[in-house]
């Protein structure tokens, strides 16, 4: 019987920046539905390797498939029809435009006229706005403007979302509210958020993939990395707490 395909795989992928290894020979396979979060201090090289699996950086050698398909190398918009949601720490959002107005400009593209609103609103329950539906974006909350952007992704109806530090700059009532939408969101399509805050990582994470000086230090279920003491070496230098 041959293998199953897995939903994305990278294979010995490296990253060279001049003399600088940014990624060296990493292989990470992800499963369906699968939640992952990629760990590690700063300058471990998970944010290179989310860039290229992004298609913002074409990696010096190696490879990384999505289904069966290699996607090293191809443009960011290429990527994304493919059926892969992109969110980088940035929201790239029409902040002119109420929460509701955003995301039917993500629907339409994939609904028909008489399915937009109720795909529309479907999208605002899943991040938690439709309260705030017909607010203009610009005048949201830091951690309500990252929804909208995560509802945009979301209407595209992408197989696997990537997440890149999904919770930065939020409130700590910001974050527990975006743990959620990610866990929601995880019941049906898979996930992988890049992020350093430890404290985020153990409300949504269920395997984790530790970076350290741009290799894969280890990587396993979140209760055994967090009482690995490897990890507790080398995480930003502060302790881990289990």
């Amino acid at each position: 019987m041959a293998d199953l395909i897995p939903l994305l795989k990278a294979e010995h992928l490296t990253m060279r920046f001049g003399g600088v290894v940014a990624n060296d020979d990493i292989t990470l396979t992800l499963e369906e539905m699968e939640l992952r979060c990629l760990i590690g201090p700063n300058g471990a090289g998970k944010s290179t390797f989310f860039k290229t699996l992004t298609g913002q950086l074409v990696p010096t050698s190696g490879a990384i498939a999505f289904r069966g398909q290699p996607i090293a190398g191809m443009l960011s918009h290429e990527i994304a029809r493919m059926g892969i949601g992109i969110k980088t720490q940035v929201p790239n959002v029409f902040n002119g435009l109420s929460v509701r107005e955003n995301i039917w400009l993500a629907v339409r593209r994939k609904a028909t006229p008489r399915a937009q609103g109720p795909a529309v609103d479907a999208v605002l329950e899943m991040i938690r706005l439709t309260d705030h539906a017909d607010r203009i974006v610009a005048t949201l909350s830091h951690g309500q403007r990252q929804w909208v952007e995560i509802g945009m992704v979301l209407a595209a109806e992408p197989e696997l979302i990537l997440l890149d530090e999904p919770a930065a700059g939020m409130t700590d009532e910001e974050t527990f509210h975006t743990a959620a939408i990610i866990r929601e969101i995880n019941k049906d399509r898979a996930i992988i958020v890049v992020e350093h805050d430890m404290e985020f990582i153990k409300q949504i994470a269920k395997k984790v993939t530790v970076f350290h000086q741009g290799r894969v230090l280890v990587e396993d279920t979140v209760d055994k990395v967090l009482a690995d003491q490897r990890v507790r070496d080398v995480y930003l230098g502060k302790k881990v707490a289990a």
